[in-house]
Protein backbone atom coordinates (compact mmCIF):
# COMPACT_ATOMS: atom_id res chain seq x y z
CA UNK A 1 0.00 0.00 0.00
CA UNK A 2 1.13 3.78 -0.72
CA UNK A 3 1.86 5.87 1.92
CA UNK A 4 -0.32 8.13 3.23
CA UNK A 5 0.51 11.74 2.78
CA UNK A 6 -2.29 13.45 4.23
CA UNK A 7 -0.68 15.95 7.48
CA UNK A 8 -4.15 16.48 9.46
CA UNK A 9 -5.01 20.14 7.26
CA UNK A 10 -8.14 18.70 5.98
CA UNK A 11 -9.50 17.49 9.30
CA UNK A 12 -8.55 20.55 10.31
CA UNK A 13 -10.83 22.18 7.84
CA UNK A 14 -13.71 20.09 8.39
CA UNK A 15 -13.77 20.84 12.42
CA UNK A 16 -13.16 24.60 11.67
CA UNK A 17 -16.62 25.44 12.58
CA UNK A 18 -15.83 24.26 16.00
CA UNK A 19 -13.06 25.76 17.01
CA UNK A 20 -12.39 29.44 17.82
CA UNK A 21 -11.32 31.87 14.67
CA UNK A 22 -8.56 34.39 14.73
CA UNK A 23 -6.60 35.64 17.44
CA UNK A 24 -9.49 36.96 19.60
CA UNK A 25 -9.29 38.06 23.76
CA UNK A 26 -10.37 34.51 25.82
CA UNK A 27 -13.90 35.38 27.27
CA UNK A 28 -13.87 35.71 31.05
CA UNK A 29 -17.32 36.04 33.22
CA UNK A 30 -17.03 39.02 35.81
CA UNK A 31 -19.58 37.31 38.30
CA UNK A 32 -17.40 38.84 41.52
CA UNK A 33 -18.07 41.97 41.42
CA UNK A 34 -19.21 44.14 44.08
CA UNK A 35 -22.62 45.01 42.09
CA UNK A 36 -23.97 46.16 45.44
CA UNK A 37 -22.14 49.27 45.62
CA UNK A 38 -23.21 50.03 42.11
CA UNK A 39 -27.35 50.24 42.86
CA UNK A 40 -28.72 53.32 43.16
CA UNK A 41 -31.44 53.43 45.48
CA UNK A 42 -33.91 56.44 46.08
CA UNK A 43 -34.55 56.10 49.97
CA UNK A 44 -34.33 59.82 50.04
CA UNK A 45 -38.02 59.89 48.28
CA UNK A 46 -40.01 60.47 50.90
CA UNK A 47 -38.15 63.22 52.41
CA UNK A 48 -37.88 64.69 48.78
CA UNK A 49 -41.68 64.65 48.57
CA UNK A 50 -42.07 66.87 52.31
CA UNK A 51 -39.35 69.26 51.19
CA UNK A 52 -41.28 70.11 47.75
CA UNK A 53 -44.30 70.35 49.94
CA UNK A 54 -42.98 72.85 52.28
CA UNK A 55 -40.92 74.92 49.36
CA UNK A 56 -44.79 75.01 47.83
CA UNK A 57 -46.24 76.15 50.94
CA UNK A 58 -43.51 79.22 51.82
CA UNK A 59 -44.04 80.20 48.09
CA UNK A 60 -47.34 80.60 48.71
CA UNK A 61 -46.98 82.90 51.82
CA UNK A 62 -44.32 84.46 50.29
CA UNK A 63 -46.11 85.45 47.30
CA UNK A 64 -49.40 86.12 49.03
CA UNK A 65 -52.06 87.81 48.29
CA UNK A 66 -50.88 87.17 44.45
CA UNK A 67 -51.47 83.95 42.97
CA UNK A 68 -49.24 81.31 43.34
CA UNK A 69 -48.75 80.34 39.53
CA UNK A 70 -47.32 83.46 38.79
CA UNK A 71 -48.70 86.42 36.00
CA UNK A 72 -51.63 85.88 33.40
CA UNK A 73 -50.27 84.45 29.88
CA UNK A 74 -51.96 84.88 26.79
CA UNK A 75 -53.47 82.24 24.39
CA UNK A 76 -51.59 81.42 21.52
CA UNK A 77 -51.27 78.41 19.02
CA UNK A 78 -48.06 76.22 18.51
CA UNK A 79 -45.76 76.85 15.95
CA UNK A 80 -45.12 74.81 12.63
CA UNK A 81 -48.47 73.45 10.60
CA UNK A 82 -48.12 70.43 12.70
CA UNK A 83 -49.07 71.56 15.88
CA UNK A 84 -50.81 75.00 15.38
CA UNK A 85 -54.41 73.34 16.13
CA UNK A 86 -53.23 73.19 19.59
CA UNK A 87 -53.46 76.24 21.81
CA UNK A 88 -51.56 76.88 24.94
CA UNK A 89 -50.13 79.38 27.06
CA UNK A 90 -47.53 82.00 25.83
CA UNK A 91 -44.86 84.07 27.17
CA UNK A 92 -46.43 87.26 27.41
CA UNK A 93 -49.14 89.48 26.10
CA UNK A 94 -48.31 91.85 22.99
CA UNK A 95 -48.21 95.75 22.93
CA UNK A 96 -51.01 96.03 20.55
CA UNK A 97 -53.19 93.75 23.15
CA UNK A 98 -52.48 95.64 25.91
CA UNK A 99 -53.41 98.83 23.80
CA UNK A 100 -56.78 97.23 22.82
CA UNK A 101 -57.56 96.25 26.57
CA UNK A 102 -56.55 100.26 27.82
CA UNK A 103 -53.95 98.60 30.26
CA UNK A 104 -49.97 99.95 30.18
CA UNK A 105 -47.11 97.89 29.76
CA UNK A 106 -45.76 98.94 32.91
CA UNK A 107 -48.54 99.24 34.72
CA UNK A 108 -49.12 95.61 33.35
CA UNK A 109 -46.36 94.24 34.87
CA UNK A 110 -46.28 95.54 38.28
CA UNK A 111 -50.42 93.78 38.35
CA UNK A 112 -49.53 90.13 37.64
CA UNK A 113 -49.68 90.41 33.85
CA UNK A 114 -46.96 89.15 31.76
CA UNK A 115 -45.69 91.44 28.64
CA UNK A 116 -43.93 90.41 25.66
CA UNK A 117 -42.97 93.18 23.54
CA UNK A 118 -41.25 90.52 20.53
CA UNK A 119 -44.73 88.30 20.02
CA UNK A 120 -46.72 90.31 17.41
CA UNK A 121 -50.18 89.52 16.53
CA UNK A 122 -50.52 87.68 12.91
CA UNK A 123 -54.14 87.49 13.22
CA UNK A 124 -57.09 89.64 13.98
CA UNK A 125 -58.90 86.87 15.63
CA UNK A 126 -56.04 86.51 18.51
CA UNK A 127 -55.83 90.17 18.83
CA UNK A 128 -59.12 90.35 19.93
CA UNK A 129 -59.18 87.06 22.04
CA UNK A 130 -56.05 87.99 24.16
CA UNK A 131 -57.72 91.80 24.45
CA UNK A 132 -60.76 89.95 26.21
CA UNK A 133 -58.69 87.69 28.14
CA UNK A 134 -57.14 90.86 30.09
CA UNK A 135 -60.32 92.72 30.07
CA UNK A 136 -61.75 89.59 31.82
CA UNK A 137 -58.89 89.77 33.99
CA UNK A 138 -59.20 93.26 35.03
CA UNK A 139 -62.57 92.66 35.92
CA UNK A 140 -61.81 90.10 38.28
CA UNK A 141 -58.70 91.86 39.80
CA UNK A 142 -58.74 92.58 43.31
CA UNK A 143 -55.68 95.57 43.78
CA UNK A 144 -54.59 95.98 46.78
CA UNK A 145 -53.26 99.84 47.79
CA UNK A 146 -49.79 100.17 48.85
CA UNK A 147 -50.86 102.60 51.13
CA UNK A 148 -54.08 101.54 53.19
CA UNK A 149 -54.75 104.71 54.41
CA UNK A 150 -54.11 106.54 51.19
CA UNK A 151 -55.63 104.84 48.90
CA UNK A 152 -55.75 105.80 45.11
CA UNK A 153 -58.09 105.42 41.91
CA UNK A 154 -58.72 101.76 41.00
CA UNK A 155 -57.65 100.34 44.25
CA UNK A 156 -60.01 97.81 46.12
CA UNK A 157 -62.00 98.49 48.77
CA UNK A 158 -61.81 97.45 52.52
CA UNK A 159 -64.59 94.85 51.97
CA UNK A 160 -63.30 93.65 48.53
CA UNK A 161 -59.76 93.23 50.43
CA UNK A 162 -61.73 91.24 53.17
CA UNK A 163 -63.15 88.64 50.94
CA UNK A 164 -60.21 88.13 48.76
CA UNK A 165 -58.52 84.56 48.52
CA UNK A 166 -55.31 83.66 47.36
CA UNK A 167 -55.56 81.79 43.99
CA UNK A 168 -53.94 78.54 43.79
CA UNK A 169 -54.30 77.25 40.64
CA UNK A 170 -53.54 79.01 37.03
CA UNK A 171 -55.06 82.66 36.17
CA UNK A 172 -58.07 82.39 33.78
CA UNK A 173 -56.86 78.50 32.48
CA UNK A 174 -57.11 77.98 29.10
CA UNK A 175 -59.80 75.71 28.03
CA UNK A 176 -59.22 73.29 25.15
CA UNK A 177 -62.07 73.20 22.88
CA UNK A 178 -62.72 70.56 20.92
CA UNK A 179 -63.30 70.98 17.01
CA UNK A 180 -67.08 70.26 16.31
CA UNK A 181 -67.26 67.97 13.38
CA UNK A 182 -70.85 68.14 11.31
CA UNK A 183 -72.63 64.80 10.30
CA UNK A 184 -74.11 63.91 7.77
CA UNK A 185 -75.92 61.11 5.29
CA UNK A 186 -73.45 59.96 2.20
CA UNK A 187 -75.96 60.80 -1.38
CA UNK A 188 -75.75 60.00 -4.47
CA UNK A 189 -73.71 62.49 -5.61
CA UNK A 190 -71.17 62.15 -3.21
CA UNK A 191 -70.82 58.68 -4.39
CA UNK A 192 -70.75 60.12 -8.04
CA UNK A 193 -67.76 62.23 -7.41
CA UNK A 194 -64.24 61.04 -6.88
CA UNK A 195 -61.69 62.99 -4.51
CA UNK A 196 -58.67 61.21 -6.93
CA UNK A 197 -59.61 62.55 -10.65
CA UNK A 198 -60.69 66.49 -8.29
CA UNK A 199 -57.17 66.81 -7.21
CA UNK A 200 -55.57 65.70 -10.17
CA UNK A 201 -57.44 68.48 -11.97
CA UNK A 202 -56.42 71.01 -10.12
CA UNK A 203 -53.11 70.06 -10.38
CA UNK A 204 -53.33 69.69 -13.96
CA UNK A 205 -55.08 73.21 -13.74
CA UNK A 206 -52.02 75.18 -11.59
CA UNK A 207 -49.49 73.84 -13.62
CA UNK A 208 -50.78 74.65 -16.50
CA UNK A 209 -52.44 77.85 -15.95
CA UNK A 210 -49.95 79.68 -18.19
CA UNK A 211 -50.44 77.82 -20.99
CA UNK A 212 -53.70 77.99 -20.40
CA UNK A 213 -53.52 82.38 -20.60
CA UNK A 214 -51.52 82.79 -23.45
CA UNK A 215 -54.04 80.30 -25.54
CA UNK A 216 -56.86 82.68 -24.36
CA UNK A 217 -54.84 85.73 -25.45
CA UNK A 218 -54.01 84.06 -28.88
CA UNK A 219 -57.50 83.60 -29.72
CA UNK A 220 -58.76 86.83 -28.47
CA UNK A 221 -55.76 88.44 -30.78
CA UNK A 222 -56.56 86.27 -33.75
CA UNK A 223 -60.39 87.31 -33.43
CA UNK A 224 -59.22 90.90 -33.25
CA UNK A 225 -57.23 90.74 -36.63
CA UNK A 226 -60.15 88.21 -37.86
CA UNK A 227 -62.26 91.09 -37.32
CA UNK A 228 -59.73 93.87 -38.82
CA UNK A 229 -60.09 92.09 -41.86
CA UNK A 230 -63.51 92.39 -42.98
Amino acid sequence: AAPSHDTGKSSGRAQGGDKMKHNNIIQNSHFHKDWQRQVRTWFNQPGRKQRRRRARQEKAARVAPRPVEGALRPAVRCPTAKYNIRVRAGRGFTLEELKEAGVSPKFAQTIGIAVDHRRRNRSQQSLQENAQRLKAYMSKLILFPRKTKAPKKGDASAAEIATAQQLKGAVLPIEKKEAEIEVRKVTKDDLAQSAYKALRTAKSEARNYGKMLKREEEKRKAADEAKKMK
